[in-house]
C-alpha cells in the first residue's frame, strides 16, 4: 500500500498529538515512517490525508481511532530474557537480597511489556531461582505487566506464541519446561502466567493505583520520550518503589540527569539503579 504524502504542517501537527497522546517524540523529517506505518488506516477509515486524520481525531472522539494510531506508531520490540544482564542480575543480586529480607510478597512491574515476552521471563527467573534455592525465596512473587496497546495486552494475556517468537531468546530447555504445544502454537504453563498481571497503563499519566513495588524494568522506553517527559517518569517510578528497590533500564539509558533518587551499581555486562535510601 503506498504510502500518502505529508505536508510540513500536517506533519509538525501530528508530532505534536503522538507526544501528547503517548509521550513518542518523533524528529526532523521523519514523514515517511509516518505515512508507511499510517496508510493502512487512512485506507480504512476513507482519509485522504494526514490532515484529515488529525481532524477526523478532533472530532469524532473515538478511542479506537486513538489507540490504532500509536498503536501504529509504537515500536514493539521485543524477545526472550532480552540482552540476558538484567535477568542474571536479577537472579544473582536482587532476588537473594530479597530473600534475606523474609518479605510475604515481592512485586515487580514490566512497563511497556508489548506481547508480554518481559514479564514471562520475569516470573521464569523468579521459578528458577526458587528450583535452585529450595526454601529460601518463599516470598510470593507477582508481577504487573503493563503497556498502552490494547491489542498487545489481548495478545500477551493469552500467552500464546507462534514458532518465529519462540526462537527470539528461549533455550530449548526453557521452552520444553515452561510451555505446552496446542494447535500449532506454544502456551505458557499456567505456574508461570498465574504470577503475572496484565493492565492498560500510559506512562504520562497517573500510575498510582498499581501500588508499589520492589523492582521495576522500564527497558528500552525512555529513550523515545522527551526530556521533561523523562523527568517525570522517573520521579514517579521512584516514589513507585519500596525502600531499596531496583529500576531496570536499557542498555543505552539512564536516570542521570533526570532523577537524583538512584544509586547506579555496575555490574559485569552493565548497570541498573537502586532507590536512594
Amino acid at each position: 500500500m503506498a504510502p500518502h504524502s505529508i505536508t510540513q504542517e500536517e506533519y509538525l501537527d501530528f508530532r505534536d498529538f503522538l507526544e501528547k497522546a503517548c509521550g513518542i517524540v518523533l524528529g526532523d523529517n521523519k514523514q515517511y515512517l509516518v505515512s508507511s506505518r499510517l496508510s493502512r488506516i487512512l485506507s480504512e477509515y476513507e482519509l485522504d490525508s494526514l490532515g484529515s486524520l488529525i481532524t477526523a481525531l478532533k472530532h469524532r472522539r473515538s478511542p479506537e481511532l486513538r489507540d490504532r494510531i500509536v498503536e501504529a506508531m509504537t515500536t514493539n520490540e521485543t524477545s526472550w530474557f532480552r540482552d540476558s544482564h538484567p535477568y542474571q542480575v536479577l537472579r544473582e543480586r536482587v532476588l537473594p537480597e530479597m530473600a534475606k529480607r523474609r518479605q510475604s510478597t515481592i512485586r515487580l512491574w514490566s512497563a511497556a511489556c508489548s506481547s508480554g515476552q518481559e514479564p514471562y521471563s520475569l516470573a521464569m527467573t523468579a521459578h528458577e531461582y526458587q528450583m535452585a534455592n529450595p526454601g529460601a525465596l518463599t516470598a510470593d512473587v507477582q508481577i504487573v505487566a503493563t503497556d498502552i496497546s490494547p491489542a498487545m495486552l489481548r495478545a500477551a494475556r493469552t500467552g500464546r506464541y507462534d514458532a518465529l517468537a519462540m526462537a527470539r531468546g528461549l533455550s530449548p530447555e526453557r521452552k520444553k519446561r515452561y510451555f505446552q504445544e496446542r494447535d500449532g502454537a506454544w502456551e505458557v504453563i499456567p505456574a508461570i502466567r498465574s504470577r503475572v498481571q496484565f493492565r492498560d497503563l500510559n506512562l504520562l499519566q497517573s500510575f498510582a493505583l498499581l501500588g508499589r513495588f520492589d523492582v521495576i524494568f522500564c527497558r528500552n522506553v525512555l529513550i523515545y520520550f522527551s526530556s521533561d517527559s523523562k523527568r517525570d517518569i522517573a520521579g514517579r517510578m521512584a516514589k513507585s518503589l519500596n525502600t531499596g528497590g531496583y529500576l531496570f533500564l536499557g542498555g543505552s539509558e539512564s536516570v542521570s540527569g533526570f532523577s537524583e533518587a538512584f544509586d547506579m551499581i555496575r555490574h559485569p555486562g552493565g548497570v541498573i539503579y537502586q532507590l536512594k535510601s
